[in-house]
Parts: C-alpha cells; structure tokens; sequence
C-alpha cells in the first residue's frame, strides 16, 4: 500500500467514529503528518475527545488524557520521584505525558505552570523532573481542547501558548443527516471506537512524515508564504501578525496538504486551503473587527496577495 493510500486508510478508520466531520478529520491528519500539535476549541458534546481516541487507534499510538481543572500539577504531567525504601534510591515515576498522543482536555482551565509543563514536551519534546530532563515517545503529539471564552471557569490560551499549536479547529454541531447516523449507531449498541482498527504503525507514520518533509517548496511558492505572512503584519485591522514560527507551521501543513492530494510538490491551492487554520489563532485583531462585523482579515490578505502561478 502506497503512502497516500495509508493516509486515506487512517481516515476512512476514524470515519468509523466520527459522523459528518471529514474535512476536520482530513485537517487533523494533515497537522499530525506535518508534525503539529492541534487546538480542538468548541464546546463539550461534539466528539472532541472520541476524535483523538480514534486517531490514537488508527494510528497505533499510545494515549492518555488528562481532564484539566485548577488542581492539576506539573508532576502529574512530567512524573516525580519517589523514594523506593528497598533500594534506598529516588526512582522516577513516569507522567501522563510519557505517551505518542496526549489529549489534553480543557486546557484552559489548568493553572500557568502546569501550562508550562505541557509546553516543554511540546516544544522540546521531553520533561524535567528534579533537574533531570527526560525525552518523551516519538512520535509525540498533543491535542488539547480549550472551552469557548466566557465559559465557566476558563480563561483563554495566552498568545505565547496558542503559538505553539500548529492549527485551531473548530468541529461545531453536526448535520441533521450526520446526528442521525449517530443515533441509529447508538441504537444497535455497539461502541464506534471499537470498530476503529490500527492500520498504521509508529514506523509507517514516521515514513509518512518523512514524506512529507520531502515535498518540494519552490521558490515561488516560499515567496507566496513570507508574503502572506508579512500582510499580516502590515494589515490595519491586525494589531499583532503572524511570528516566524508560523511561517514554518504553513509551510508544514502546505506540504502535508500536497502530500495527502498525491503530489510531490506544493502548489497555491494547499497553501490556501489551510492558511487559515494555521494562522488565525496567532493574530491579535483590532476590537473593531468584533465590534463592527468585519470580515476576518486573513480574507483581505488572501485576495490582495498575488499567487504565484506554478506550471
């Protein structure tokens, strides 16, 4: 089986559990292919946590979740030590991070330094336990989940933490036709998780990946991304742009989006198609854009940056 033919096998598997979402699905695997960490933000019900069950399966990656609340600690993430009164040494106990996938759910509602914490593995991808940094399972990705704002007993993501995210989604509700499906599903009993079948291994994901890090990025085609990116910079109506770390991030998930469409080189088409996913989160938008009904800037710039035109 082909690579590409791998990555549509994943999606079709995780279709299993998740009713009417394919292009959030193909999203997903687009960031987990282009070496990302995922922002779910949507409120509860939606299937947020089913999704990265299902991935985890597909995929054959180990997996914990976490349910974030205040009185969560650092060590419950990294792991502590602990005295062993047999061999008189301090041994280490591992943390829910030491897994391939870790959901982290209600992220916003954690506390600043188990924050912190979470963002060490996924920038560094390791932990530090009394001094003693310790690397993380490769693969290692996150999928956190953050409430809307203004929901009970959360606070938004600050910058330096949404920047860290390769992409933010949205699920929303389903269709009529969708949460139909899932009712009858329910009606016969059966848990959809449970038909979900790895069809992937860790080697054959890192392959995949490994794809993905050699479609070809034109020179053109570069140009096209620092252009949009530095728009953002420039545009009235956005108070703070784009950072160079998400430059990289487009550049990823436009390869990934080649890769998965079968081709070996990126064109306009897949930088747009996940431009804004990539790069929404990271801007901090002038109040008058809420306040008066605009449209999202990253509109504006999409049509006022010219395309590259690739033969």
């Amino acid at each position: 089986m082909s690579q590409r033919n791998q990555a549509a096998a994943v999606l079709h598997e995780v279709q299993k559990a998740v009713v009417g979402k394919d292009e959030i699905l193909a999203k997903v695997l687009l960031t987990i292919l282009a070496r990302g960490h995922i922002l779910l933000e949507d409120i509860p019900g939606v299937g947020k946590t089913t999704l990265a069950l299902a991935f985890s399966r597909a995929l054959s990656l180990s997996y914990h979740r976490v349910q974030f609340t205040p009185d969560i600690m650092p060590s419950d993430l990294t792991g502590f030590s602990l005295y062993n009164k047999a061999t008189g040494r301090m041994e280490y106990q591992p943390g829910a991070l030491l897994c391939n996938l870790f959901l982290a759910d209600e992220l916003n509602r954690a506390t600043s330094r188990t924050q912190s914490a979470l963002l060490e593995a996924m920038e560094e991808g390791q932990v530090t336990v009394d001094g003693v940094s310790r690397p993380v399972p490769q693969p290692f990705l996150v999928i956190a989940t953050q409430n809307p704002t203004g929901a009970s007993g959360t606070q938004p993501l600050p910058d330096s933490q949404l920047d860290r995210f390769m992409v933010r989604l949205t699920m929303g509700y389903p269709a009529q036709d969708a949460e139909v499906e899932l009712l009858r599903r329910k009606q016969q009993g059966a848990n959809p998780l449970q038909s979900v079948q790895a069809v992937v291994t860790l080697e054959g994901l890192e392959a995949m990946r490994q794809a993905v890090d050699a479609v070809h990025l034109s020179d053109p085609i570069c140009n096209y991304i620092v252009a949009l990116i530095t728009a953002t910079r420039n545009h009235p109506l956005i108070l703070q742009g784009a950072s160079p770390r998400a430059t990289l991030a487009l550049a990823a998930m436009s390869r990934a989006s080649a890769f998965f469409q079968g081709r070996d080189y990126v064109i306009p088409e897949d930088v747009v198609l996940v431009c804004h996913d990539t790069l929404a989160h990271r801007l901090i938008l002038s109040p008058r854009v809420e306040s008066e009904g605009l449209r999202h800037p990253l509109e504006a710039v999409l049509q006022a940056v010219p395309a590259p035109q690739i033969r």
